[in-house]
């Protein structure tokens, strides 16, 4: 017998615009996305916060497509960068994806880097912003 993994629970009505209930009812939807409940949240945004290097940030961010679906660009913004803030960290649009989610995966990739400093600096690097020092 086949049993669906738990599915994260439905916001309150009017609270959020991830459009859950709009995926569950299109027929052959992604609905990958829907297995990160709020248990494997908090263990997502633990990994976040504690990478080690640009390259383990990178193989998270992939793993996180290719598990759930969520695409997230992680690169210096547009202006200039003068602390973590000036890391733009952008979602793909996505149905399914709870509005307070977003926020929180931002905000523990900031708090990762600024745990180790050195990959915010590879990432700049990588961008070709360090490359003429």
């Amino acid at each position: 017998m086949n049993s669906l993994p738990p599915l994260r629970p439905s916001c309150p009505p009017g609270t959020c615009t991830c459009r859950r209930d709009e995926l569950l009812e299109t027929a052959g939807a992604d609905v990958r996305i829907l297995m990160l409940t709020r248990h494997e949240e908090r263990r997502l945004l633990e990994r976040l916060e504690n990478v080690q290097s640009l390259d383990d940030l990178e193989r998270v961010q992939q793993r996180m497509l290719d598990q759930l679906g969520i695409r997230i660009t992680v690169a210096p913004g547009h202006n200039e960068v003068r602390s973590m803030r000036g890391i733009a960290i952008e979602f793909a649009e996505q149905p399914g994806l709870c509005r307070k989610t977003r926020p929180a995966i931002a905000a523990a990739v900031r708090r990762g880097l600024e745990k180790q400093p050195e990959i915010a600096w590879r990432l700049l690097d990588a961008h070709d912003l360090l490359g003429g020092l």
